[in-house]
Order: C-alpha cells, then structure tokens, then sequence
C-alpha cells in the first residue's frame, strides 16, 4: 500500500515537471518564432529550464516575471563585470569612458527592467512593454560605443547579445499573455 502511494506521488510529480517543461518549450517556441532575430530557442529554453521559479511556473505569465527578474539579475552581474574592468590599471582612456557609458547604461537598463517588472504585476501591459523596451537600448549602444573607434573590441560582446536576448524575452512572453 506504501509503495503505491510513492509510486502515484512520483507520478504526478512527474507530470509536473513535465508540464512545465513543455511550457518553457512551448513558449521558448513562440517567441523565438515570432522574434528570431533577437531570441534564439535554445538560448531561452537553457536560460529558463535550469531556473527552479520556472520550473514552478503555471502559465506564461509567470514565465514574464521569471524573465524579467532573469533580466535584472543579468543587467547587475554585467555591472559587476565592468566594474572589475574598470580596475585593471591597462585599460585605456577610450575604452576605460565606454566602459563607464555601458556601466550607466546597465544601471539605467536595471531601473527600467525593475520598473517593467511593477507594471507588469499592476496589469498595466503597455507601461511594462515600455520600460522593458527602453532597456534593450542598453546593449546595443554599449556595444556600439567600442565600434566607433576603429581597432578596439569590445569586452562585453558576449554579455551584451545575451543581455539583448534576456531583455526580449520578457516583451515576446508578454506578447503571449496579451493574446
């Protein structure tokens, strides 16, 4: 009798997990088929299906809240990183003030995102839509400070596209909820 309660437990518990994981597919779908350009499916169903908050998720909407707080925590640990840049004593002057510009840029791209965040839970969709989509500026303009200057790469190539990605799910989720 034990056995048999075990096993039906498993069972369902099974069965959640694998209905949340069809969500994070099944939404990681959408909107990597309706913005391809800026997300891309298996980068959004890595960045979702290792998060325990959405592997709890019941439907998409908590899936935005997952993502937009994926998205935060992402603008402050590019934060983190340009600020240990911004200590190595080689760093020149040129890049040294791009760096500054993409920490200011991510400071704002934080608020912005934290604000999004607010609206979304206060139902207000086009104040969210808005605030989330400011902050997609963020890496495309520090990314596009180090290509003015000819010959010099910039060190957060890789955070930026991600951070760009992170940012777009949120407003593809959102989409979904709205529909």
């Amino acid at each position: 009798m034990k056995n048999s309660h075990i096993s039906c437990l498993l069972f369902f518990y099974l069965l959640l997990v694998s209905a949340t994981s069809d969500l994070i597919q099944k939404s990681c779908y959408e909107a990597s088929k309706g913005n391809p350009a800026n997300i891309k499916l298996d980068f959004c169903v890595s960045a979702f299906e290792g998060n325990p908050q959405a592997k709890a998720a019941y439907g998409v909407a908590d899936l935005v809240l997952v993502s937009i707080e994926t998205a935060i925590a992402n603008a402050t640990a590019i934060g983190s990183k340009i600020s240990k840049l911004l200590d190595n004593k080689r760093v020149g002057m040129f890049a040294r003030n791009c760096l500054k510009d993409c920490s200011e840029l991510y400071s704002l791209a934080g608020s912005s995102l934290e604000a999004g965040l607010d609206a979304f839970q206060a139902v207000d969709y086009g104040t969210a839509n808005a605030e989330i989509s400011a902050a997609l500026d963020a890496p495309v303009t520090c990314e596009d400070q180090f290509k003015e200057k000819k010959g010099l790469v910039s060190p957060l190539t890789k955070e930026n596209n991600n951070f760009r990605q992170l940012t777009a799910i949120p407003l593809a989720f959102m989409k979904m909820v709205q529909q």
